[in-house]
């Protein structure tokens, strides 16, 4: 009985202390209602302290966030269909900017712009969230551009190389292989220690579930997350898509390690954000854009950096021309914004010239620093044969006399086109393309017929893709010898002798 009163008194202290320490307190909260929707756009009044790019929730179900700041109303985009929503309906302030999940738990992941999982699995973990909009790094913090982000593509590996924290743009007519392009530079990455990311922006769901499925037979979901804002979704989600998808890679960025991100593709980001600012009411511009069109883009891209502290991220940002318009406004945005462009021409891709990278019209202005040393040895005269064909090939057509120098430039220079087609999914490492531009370059090609060219190269890819120790130093950084150009050259004559003697 004396245990029964003991514990009934313990308990009556503690409430009693719970009570006496309790005080009510009153805290503001700001609620709004909405007054009128139009298209994923919400007006909303009552609200004088929310933040720009504050959540606001509507209702119960619907969220949104705060766009346009306007003292007489405030403009939300709204994040869910406005079919959960109706005027007249209260809105809260969330007292939180817009951020996503960030960290391990996303790699391998299919999420929408709010890191909603996309693909069936299971939830996210609760975790580090980050703020989808943040400041790009300050130009003290950044270094050089010197490490090579290695495609697999020869065209782009030896002519227009990529360097890890560089800014590249992919620019073409629509089917022109701008998307199968960067989906190998990511399937590249498998034994890279890059992390990738794949935004798809206003894509249609067919082509974002066939990048998915090739990503999934490839195994390279382990080290990619992709961040898909549909066509058919909402505007504000394909606005905030790209800007979600950069702050997943800041994340592994911070963290020390190489981040390469893929937005497919800006002109449809540029046009959800067209659309939204029309809605907005916001004056419009040249083609209806907003006058902040630039500013939407360079904010974003100026993200991708090298940080001297280690970490990089890359950006190839895809971009569309109509008509093979570079001068658009769009295109010349980006061009302007960015490092450099790749340019897929119409004509090469229905000549069957794949990856159809014109490279007269493509750059990298990171140029030579972003590539391995050995590929300097090589780089030089492949350009200048290509070049001198480029202008001679002309002439040829019109079937003037040539003299017998010019028409040998214009064979080596067949072949050399002949030999940077490339197709689909079959990537070589650096060292399978030193080794058959190396041929190119020594005239081992030049004796053979055209169609043999290309199994030529596949010999040799194949004779050297025992040479690991070789292929270790090359990617370590170590410029080509002699005494290794020779050997290299002594493996691909070898490797193409039986084509020459026709028992191949």
């Amino acid at each position: 009985m004396s245990e029964l009163r003991e514990l009934l008194r313990q308990h009556g202290d503690r409430l009693r202390a719970q009570i006496e320490a309790f005080r009510f307190r009153l805290e503001p909260e700001e609620i709004g209602w909405l007054r009128h929707i139009e298209l994923g756009v919400a007006q909303v009044q009552g609200l004088p302290g929310v933040k720009a790019m504050e959540v606001v929730h509507c209702g119960r179900s619907a969220a949104g966030v705060a766009f346009d700041l306007d003292p007489a109303a405030v403009g939300v985009v709204l994040l869910d269909p406005e079919t959960a929503v109706q005027a007249g309906m209260p809105v809260r302030r969330s007292g939180r900017v817009l951020d996503v999940p960030v960290g391990p738990r996303v790699l391998g992941r299919v999420l929408d712009p709010l890191g909603r999982p996309l693909d069936d699995g299971r939830p996210l973990e609760a975790g580090e969230r980050w703020p989808v909009e943040r400041e790009a790094p300050p130009i003290l913090a950044r270094a050089p551009v010197t490490a090579p982000l290695l495609t697999g593509i020869k065209v782009i590996d030896a002519l227009v190389p990529i360097g890890r924290g560089q800014r590249e743009l992919i620019l073409g007519d629509r089917q022109t292989g701008k998307t199968t392009l960067a989906l190998d530079t990511l399937l590249n990455q498998h034994d890279q220690d890059v992390i990738c990311i794949y935004c798809a922006i206003g894509q249609r769901a067919q082509t974002v579930a066939r990048a998915i499925a090739r990503l999934r037979e490839r195994d390279a979901m382990k080290y990619c997350v992709v961040v898909n804002a549909g066509g058919e979704t909402p505007s504000g989600l394909q606005y905030l898509a790209p800007y979600a998808a950069t702050a997943i890679g800041e994340w592994f960025m911070a963290q020390g390690r190489d981040v390469l991100v893929i937005y497919d593709d800006l002109s449809r980001h540029a046009d959800a954000y067209r659309a939204l600012s029309l809605l907005l009411r916001r004056p419009p511009g040249r083609e209806a854009y907003p006058g902040d069109v630039f500013y939407l883009h360079a904010r974003l891209l100026e993200r991708a950096t090298h940080l001297k502290d280690g970490g990089s991220l890359t950006a190839l940002p895809i971009a569309e021309t109509q008509a093979q318009n570079l001068s658009a406004y769009i295109p010349t945005n980006l061009i302007s914004i960015t490092d450099g462009q790749l340019y897929l021409s119409p004509q090469k891709f229905q000549r069957g010239e794949l990856p159809a990278v014109d490279v007269g019209r493509s750059v990298s202005r990171v140029g030579g620093k972003a590539q391995l040393p050995a590929y300097r040895a090589v780089v030089g005269e492949l350009k200048l044969a290509y070049a001198q064909y480029e202008e001679l090939e002309t002439f040829a057509r019109f079937g003037t006399r040539l003299d017998e120098r010019t028409r040998l430039a214009i064979e080596r220079g067949r072949r050399v086109r002949e030999i940077l087609k490339q197709e689909e999914g079959d990537l070589l490492t650096p060292l399978e393309q030193l080794t058959v531009l190396l041929a190119l370059n020594a005239g081992l090609f030049d004796d053979l017929p055209l169609e043999a060219a290309r199994p030529a190269e596949r010999r040799i890819r194949a004779a050297v893709q025992a040479q690991k120790e070789t292929a270790r130093r090359i990617e370590a950084g170590e410029p080509l010898t002699e005494g290794l150009r020779q050997h290299l050259l002594q493996l691909a004559q070898q490797a193409i002798a039986p084509l020459r003697s026709g028992s191949g």
